[in-house]
């Protein structure tokens, strides 16, 4: 017999795996003892034979071990297998990065997903044209947007230790060590591991907004800075490889990473005026601080002497202007040229954050008026290296520093604005009610508020007095926008770009921002002038309906067209994929925004306004998560343009960008499909009338069933709030955000991240599937001759449908009812419990059965392998989690309903959170 080619690929995995679970046993032994240690290893052995082998027996074993151990070993054993979630975690991004350097060095076809074969994709599809696609680029924008959200359960303490193991894996990798490195290494190894099991797992205090600020530059300063220029330049040279009369394009900064972290006060009572100036100091401290480290390196790098090579004009002009006047670089004018450059880029940072940078300059200088100026003279270096002989020295450190000032100015990345539009309601109401008595903005019809609204934009005369003291809620949002104007004059208008609504119903919503935009200067009627995107979020099925029309509406305004002048007739619209799910299901959801995706485009092309799709994606498929390369490839025709914009959240940053060349490859991915999907041939012939009445007929149904669920079932928001770790979330210091929008446990209420989070954690993932299975069941009874063969139909042949059952397949994967039924003992009325839990479960029974059946697979994941073989690998070591969790979740609620709750069961439960989380990847 032959050996797996997949088993053979992964046998550099599995070995990484055992060397850290190795190294992590030894760690156990050492510091908690043998009879820790051989706890940890029965419950471990019992996992994999009930897991290996559905061994009933091992099954009651492991739960027999698990009840009877006492509070202090059970919080020993959440934490080992949580740190082996993580360490899995590690071995597994080592593996990805190992297998796609074996396939460049192989030279074999590029994959799909990747720069390469977007590249070759486009020119096969009769795109020859090279200086063609850098045109296209010109106008395209890719921009990952990083945001908080209450269950991001790592602490960047961890996150450092895991970076560490993670460098000491790939060192081991790539380099043939002596035996005496060998041995260093696994010292190495050791400490790192050792560091990790004595870092505390928890945080003792919650998170505020600037800590969530920090932890997300903390991606910036690993990966985003050094492997986004790298990405440029790669893209660059295989452009000029396809079409040498190109000679060396340079490419517009179509890729920007944004940011919500800081500007996003939508149910955020943390972030103000204050935070928001202070998280866009944070982030130019992070920029200017990285050139400045680039620039004091590329000076000692380039000790360049006149006579050995030559300089242009304005290179000489440059090094004459510098402060240094040291005798012994006088005949070295690139590197005076530098000490000049990093004089004015040194004053430049004390100018804006009001304080030196660590090294200081060799004189003072005056700073630069923006970015722009810093790229200029680093241009200037540039162009005279490559005048004078020396165009290999321009195309390394130089290169890609030269690249990262356009990219990130001195900004860092564009942060957006965020709130509710009943906020802004109520404090557009709050000043016209003041300007002008009696105007009961609140209570006029939606007509009547449109023309009020369009009577205030006809004028620059501002609604608000200094002399008025206006409520605490409408003060800090004019001291928001006021602020947003100060931080355009201090960074430039890239560091703010765009103001998005939540719960946008109608075009009102976005003249509200309008006039507020107005009081602080952000839009000047004059001039017709409107300095930042208005963007409407279309958040719940009902909004996602009527978007085209909001839009169409709004287009029909010539006031607000005549501002689109200003942002080049391009119109922002984010689409939000969680609240939509909690609202209708994962099916409903899906079908909901495709559907106005396609609205959308018509609607657009009809005005001659451009189109750009924001996707509020979250990590999990319940909130819309899933592959990004497949998902960008599923959109319907014209809705991609070459600009999109997506949501990155949660511990998805941490598993997408967290390692640079992970990082690396999400970002290509999304490039490649950004690409892919703009320039494909446009499709001969419509989605098959029969594709669209079958869909919207299954998301008839599933909406029924969901919703029957979720809303209409008696006791279901008891069964919800005893059955999962809801409650002990909501308590979590994981982020400055509640976990619901009101202090109520209405599932309307609640947060959609804790929603899907709580979920997952039980392992029963329903926001993912719930309601398909009933779907399926429905229009296989309405259609018994053809309805199974037309599914298999589209799930052949058409992205959309296919891509949902792809995600489905996965989430129903990491679905185990087996455990689920565990947490369901936790709720104390038997009969709600057995009525929707038998619910539950029998509609889990039917989801699989149909995706099966559609998909031709005999078992799910049949598709996937190499993350069959994943979750093969690590769920046994996931499954004691979740059955300690459930007893630290029954003791600890006796315990506080007799006398008060335990610290220590508590933090075992909230280790056991984390340690699911990590376990899981996409969870929330």
């Amino acid at each position: 017999m032959h050996a797996d080619p997949l088993l053979t690929k992964d046998h550099p995995l599995r070995e990484d795996i055992r060397l850290l679970g190795r190294v992590l046993g030894d760690t156990v032994r050492e510091q908690e003892g043998d009879a820790t240690f051989d706890c940890i290893e029965q419950i471990r052995q019992n996992s994999v034979r009930f897991r290996r082998d559905d061994d009933i027996a091992a099954r009651r074993e492991l739960e027999d071990i698990l009840d009877a151990l006492s509070r202090d070993q059970t919080i020993q054993v959440v934490r080992a297998f949580s740190y082996f979630s993580h360490l899995a975690n590690i071995a597994e991004d080592q593996h990805h990065i190992r297998r796609s350097r074996a396939h460049l060095v192989a030279g074999s076809a590029p994959r799909e997903g990747s720069l390469p074969h977007a590249l070759q994709a486009v020119f096969d599809s009769g795109v020859t044209d090279a200086a063609g696609l850098v045109a296209f680029f010109d106008g395209a924008l890719v921009s990952p947007v990083l945001t908080a959200h209450p269950t991001e359960v790592q602490r960047k303490s961890i996150l450092n230790c895991e970076t560490v193991i993670a460098r000491l894996l790939d060192e081991r990798d790539r380099m043939q060590l002596t035996p005496e490195e060998a041995a260093a290494s696994d010292e190495a190894l050791r400490r790192a591991v050792l560091t990790l099991w004595q870092t505390r797992m928890l945080r003792t205090a919650k998170l505020s907004v600037i800590d969530e600020v920090n932890n997300g530059l903390s991606y910036f300063d690993t990966t985003f800075l050094r492997e986004l220029p790298r990405l440029y330049a790669s893209l660059e040279d295989r452009l000029a490889a396809a079409d040498p009369a190109l000679g060396a394009p340079e490419l517009a900064a179509f890729v920007q990473v944004g940011s919500w972290i800081g500007g996003d006060r939508d149910g955020n009572p943390f972030v103000t005026a204050e935070v928001l100036e202070r998280a866009l100091a944070m982030q130019a401290a992070v920029a200017l601080g990285y050139y400045l480290t680039e620039l004091h390196t590329l000076g000692s790098q380039l000790s360049l002497g006149l006579g050995l090579v030559s300089a242009s004009e304005a290179l000489l002009a440059l090094a004459e202007r510098s402060p240094d006047h040291s005798p012994h670089r006088s005949d070295e004018p690139y590197r005076r040229a530098i000490t000049g450059i990093y004089a004015r880029l040194a004053a430049t940072y004390q100018a804006l954050l009001g304080h030196a940078p660590a090294r200081p300059a060799v004189a003072a200088a005056e700073p630069y008026a923006g970015a722009d100026a810093l790229a200029e003279d680093l241009d200037t270096l540039h162009h005279s290296l490559v005048a004078n002989g020396s165009a290999a020295l321009a195309r390394g450190r130089l290169r890609h520093l030269r690249r990262a000032v356009k990219v990130f100015g001195f900004h860092l990345a564009p942060l957006d604005l965020r709130q509710n539009s009943d906020v802004h309601e109520r404090v557009v109401a709050e000043l016209l009610e003041v300007a002008r008595p009696g105007t009961a903005y609140s209570s006029l019809d939606e007509a009547a508020r449109c023309a009020l609204l369009l009577e205030e934009l006809a004028t620059a005369r501002p609604l608000a007095s200094p002399h008025v003291a206006y409520s605490e809620e409408s003060a800090g949002e004019l001291a928001i926008f006021r602020a947003a104007r100060g931080i355009h004059q201090r960074y430039g208008s890239a560091a703010i770009r765009n103001c998005i609504i939540s719960k946008t119903d109608d075009v009102s919503d976005l003249l509200e921002l309008a006039v507020l935009l107005k009081e602080a200067g952000l839009l000047r009627p004059l001039e017709n002038a409107l300095d930042v995107n208005i963007v409407p979020l279309f958040e719940t099925i009902g909004d996602l309906e009527n978007a085209a029309g909001v839009m169409e509406r709004l287009f029909s305004i010539p006031a607000y067209r005549g501002l689109l002048e200003a942002r080049a007739h391009t119109q922002e619209v984010m689409l939000g994929y969680s609240d939509s799910n909690k609202d209708g299901g994962f099916l409903t959801s899906g079908w909901a925004l495709y559907k106005a995706e396609g609205e959308l485009v018509a609607t657009f092309a009809r005005h001659g306004v451009r189109l750009r799709l924001f996707h509020g994606r979250g990590g999990s498929v319940g909130r819309g998560g899933g592959p990004s390369y497949q998902a960008i490839l599923a959109q319907p025709e014209g809705a991609v343009q070459g600009q999109i914009r997506l949501t990155e959240q949660g511990e998805v940053i941490g598993a997408k960008y967290g390692n640079p060349e992970v990082g690396r490859r999400n970002l290509e991915v999304l490039v490649a499909a950004t690409l892919e999907t703009s320039l494909r041939p446009a499709s001969a012939a419509p989605t098959p009338a029969a594709f669209l009445e079958a869909m919207q007929a299954l998301s008839d149904a599933a909406f029924a069933a969901y919703r029957g669920l979720v809303y209409e079932t008696e006791g279901f928001e008891r069964y919800f709030w005893e059955s999962t770790v809801i409650s002990e979330i909501a308590a979590l210091n994981i982020g400055s955000r509640p976990a619901s929008r009101k202090k109520s446990t209405a599932i309307e209420d609640l947060r959609a991240i804790p929603w899907v989070f709580s979920w997952s954690q039980c392992r029963v993932m329903l926001p993912g599937w719930y309601g398909f299975g009933s779907a399926v069941q429905a229009l296989l009874a309405r259609q018994p001759a053809d309805g199974l063969a037309l599914l298999q139909r589209m799930n052949r042949e058409w992205p959309f449908f296919q891509t949902l059952l792809s995600n489905m397949d996965m989430v129903l994967a990491k679905t185990d009812l087996a455990i689920a039924s565990r947490y369901a003992e936790l709720v104390k009325d038997a009969a709600l419990r057995e009525a929707i839990f038998g619910r539950i479960r029998a509609e889990h029974q039917a989801t699989v059965e149909a995706v099966l059946k559609i998909t031709g697979q005999a078992a799910l994941l049949d598709g996937n392998p190499l993350l069959k073989r994943s979750i093969r690998n690590r769920f046994p070591y996931l499954d004691p989690l979740n059955h300690v969790q459930v007893e630290l979740l029954r003791r600890h609620r006796e315990a506080a309903a007799a006398a008060g709750s335990d610290e220590r069961t508590r933090n075992g439960i909230h280790i056991s959170i984390n340690g699911i989380a990590a376990g899981l990847r996409n969870s929330g």
